[in-house]
């Protein structure tokens, strides 16, 4: 068949290639090659990418990257700004049925596995928009007693809800938390699964495990080499939190922890 028939049967049938993995395995760089050869266009599925000014310490894809294929879900906040996933997750259906109509195949390429599952499964996300006042009480809260014991609570008010959750993800525990207390009603309820009417195929990379270490400490070199420290002290000086906000993309959770200490003394917060 014609590459040319190929690509139009793909745009008929409603398809969108997902690319996932583990970071530094390469979904950057497929993706784009995919994009090249299939007139595909990417779009972004990780929440870190899509604020302005962190784009070292997120591992962004770099302005030559970009000039080879259209990227979209990237640079469209300030750091301050906040997204729900409900917000990300309706942004990025459009783009896919923007992406459709001009005859371009849609490449999801991520990023945050809750985002592609609320994508790929059609999740029907509460609406309620974030209380920052009620959310810095829950934060601060969680901060002092821990994630899973957070969890935990959450467990006692509505265990439907944290048996579908990670018990260390302490963005999801508050997130329900606020749900319920501001609508007064059960997080499990307000959340079902509608599939969007697009046909995903998905496309898994894996890499033997010390080849992926291997690519990590490049790419961990390659930040400080390339502007990562002032990076940073540019954030802070503009007064945005960068640890909380928990923006740095290395896949190796000991280096995060030295960087976020590092980072911590650099905005004057004490151990």
């Amino acid at each position: 068949m014609p590459s040319e028939l190929k690509q139009k049967k793909l745009f008929a049938n409603k398809r969108v290639l997902v690319l996932v993995g583990p970071t530094a395995v390469g979904k950057t760089e497929l993706a784009i090659r995919l994009a090249e050869k299939l007139e595909g266009e990417i779009v972004s599925a990780d929440s870190r990418l899509l604020y302005r000014g962190m784009d070292i310490g997120t591992a962004k894809p770099t302005k030559s990257e970009m000039a080879r294929a259209q990227h979209h879900m990237i640079d469209l906040a300030e750091p301050n700004e906040i997204w729900s996933l409900a917000t990300f997750q309706q942004k990025m259906l459009a783009t896919i049925e923007d992406i459709q109509s001009r005859g371009k195949l849609p490449i999801v390429a991520g990023g945050t596995g809750q985002y592609i599952r609320s994508l790929m499964e059609g999740w029907i996300i509460p609406t309620v928009l974030p209380d920052p006042r009620l959310r810095e009480v829950l934060e601060q809260f969680g901060r002092e007693i821990g994630a899973a014991e957070l969890h935990r609570r959450l467990s006692l008010i509505d265990p439907n809800a944290s048996a579908k959750m990670d018990a260390n993800n302490l963005r999801r525990s508050i997130r329900a938390l606020e749900v319920i207390f501001t609508t007064g009603e059960l997080f499990s309820t307000q959340k079902d699964k509608q599939p969007p009417d697009l046909d995903f195929k998905i496309i898994g990379l894996s890499r033997p495990r010390e080849e992926l270490y291997s690519r990590v400490d490049l790419r961990i070199e390659a930040m400080f080499e390339t502007g990562f420290v002032d990076e940073v002290k540019n954030l802070l000086d503009k007064g945005y939190n960068v640890v909380t906000q928990k923006w740095i993309q290395t896949g190796n959770s000991r280096f995060s922890d030295d960087v976020t200490t590092h980072l911590k003394f650099m905005g004057g917060e004490k151990e």
